[in-house]
């Protein structure tokens, strides 16, 4: 992750209208698949279908949650929230994984209906306008989540990321479902039904874990990757001389934001105002290449003596950096 391509994002202000507009995108997409998955599927008796329908109902839930978590993230510091609100997204991920929790555990109790011959009989004539709609689900998620998944790594917004990985996810077991109700028409074979849909309830469940991880890293104050981490490492190192370095470096991250803290250690003889300068360009050239960062700089005088900081971290010449 270099200058240049830094230099191609949008800036922080732009980023909330950015979302939003995607957010609204995947509400709009989601409630049109809900309505047609489930039309289709109670009009022909197909559980897969359902499941389906049930899959993009809950995608559904977590597009809106999506829509107001990138309001919120977007707002700045106030009183209350001195660090901004970029966790809304973090809780967000939780709750949505949540809902696909509860939706895999739905498709699961009906398919396993389904198979003890307690749900409804699937139309096996209606299977073409079932295979229609979900070749239309399909092609209407890969190009809503591609769009999605674009806009997340470009704001760094986990909240759409997730969005974008729900709708993947509805590509291929849609396409799943395509194959199942297909083969339903080849073999006559209708209990392949069912046995799809809990294929889809599977792929649902690994979904939910994963996000679950995901939001947990965050909301609980997890470093940074260790690429961006040592990134940001040898950004400040890069300021450093035989006479200035730094220890105690802190990284973590909430929603599309980063927080930066260290301890910069200079000449006791340095004033001030070259402190703040070395300060400054420290500030500066991290926030140049990840721009939602906040960094917090403690200055502190080189002691030019042993003590127990520098014999953990590095401190000017007098010791090794190890952190």
């Amino acid at each position: 992750m270099g200058a240049a391509a830094s230099e191609k994002r949008e800036v922080p202000g732009q980023d909330g209208v950015l979302k939003e507009k995607t957010a609204r995108l995947s509400v709009a997409s989601n409630a049109f698949l809900v309505t047609a998955k489930l039309a289709v599927g109670f009009a022909i008796g197909s559980i897969s279908i359902i499941s389906e329908a049930i899959h993009s109902a809950i995608d559904l839930i977590a597009a809106i949650i999506a829509y107001f978590s990138v309001r919120q993230s977007a707002r700045p510091p106030d009183e209350c929230h001195t660090f901004g609100h970029g966790k809304y997204e973090s809780i967000s991920g939780l709750l949505e994984a949540v809902l696909i929790l509860a939706a895999a555990l739905l498709i699961i109790s009906e398919a396993a209906g389904n198979l003890l011959g307690e749900g409804e009989t699937l139309d096996v004539d209606g299977l073409g306008l079932g295979i229609a709609v979900m070749l239309l689900s399909a092609g209407v998620n890969l190009y809503v989540s591609s769009r999605l998944m674009r806009v997340a790594k470009q704001t760094e917004s986990i909240a759409l990321e997730s969005d974008a990985w729900h709708l993947r996810t509805d590509v291929y077991t849609s396409a799943g479902v395509v194959a199942g109700l297909v083969l339903i028409r080849l073999t006559g074979l209708v209990v392949l039904d069912s046995i799809v849909a809990l294929a889809v309830a599977v792929i649902i469940l690994r979904a939910a874990f994963d996000l679950i991880r995901r939001s947990f890293e965050d909301l609980v104050d997890r470093s940074l990757p260790p690429d961006e981490e040592s990134r940001i490492r040898e950004i400040i190192s890069s300021h450093c001389t035989d006479v200035i370095g730094f220890h105690r470096l802190r990284t973590r991250r909430s929603g599309p934001n980063r927080f930066v803290d260290l301890h910069l250690v200079v000449p006791r003889t340095a004033t001030l105002e070259e402190a703040y300068g070395i300060v400054k360009e420290v500030e500066d050239d991290v926030k140049r290449e990840f721009p939602r960062t906040s960094v917090t700089i403690r200055v502190q005088p080189c002691t030019g003596e042993d003590c127990p900081a520098c014999a953990i971290y590095t401190v000017c010449d007098h010791a090794v950096h190890r952190d």
